[in-house]
């Protein structure tokens, strides 16, 4: 299992060929406190880049992109009712979707979590 991120600060979580998609907690802070998230229909395809959600906070709306390919397979209903989670636990129960990945190397371009650190600490 391995974590990768991106530089809109999204992550993905992959075990074999199925991504878990969420927000880091640098993203989740930048946003402030979240009232509403809009979720994709199970079995859509998207392709790297595609908006794969939407998050609504007290200062914005923001976009969540898909940091590989896939076909969405599982959605974080949960966040219907309790949006707030993303804040709470955006790199674990705040999770957005799930993905089955159509092309694994699209994972080579995305950053380790020390990648990621430096990037953040470079903002």
């Amino acid at each position: 299992m391995s974590t990768k991120y991106t530089e809109d600060h999204e992550w993905i979580n992959v075990e074999g060929d199925i991504g878990t998609i969420g927000i880091s907690p640098y993203a989740a802070k930048q946003l402030g406190d979240v009232v509403f998230v809009e979720l994709p229909e199970i079995g859509r395809e998207m392709d790297k880049g595609d908006e794969a959600a939407v998050v609504e906070s007290v200062k914005a709306a923001s976009e969540v992109y898909a940091p590989v390919g896939g076909e969405v397979i599982a959605v974080n209903e949960a966040l219907e009712d309790a949006p707030e989670t993303v804040n709470a636990s955006p790199d674990g129960e705040g999770w957005f979707i799930k993905i089955k990945i159509s092309d694994a190397d699209e994972l080579d371009a995305l950053m380790d979590e020390a990648a990621y650190k430096t990037y953040c600490d470079g903002l």
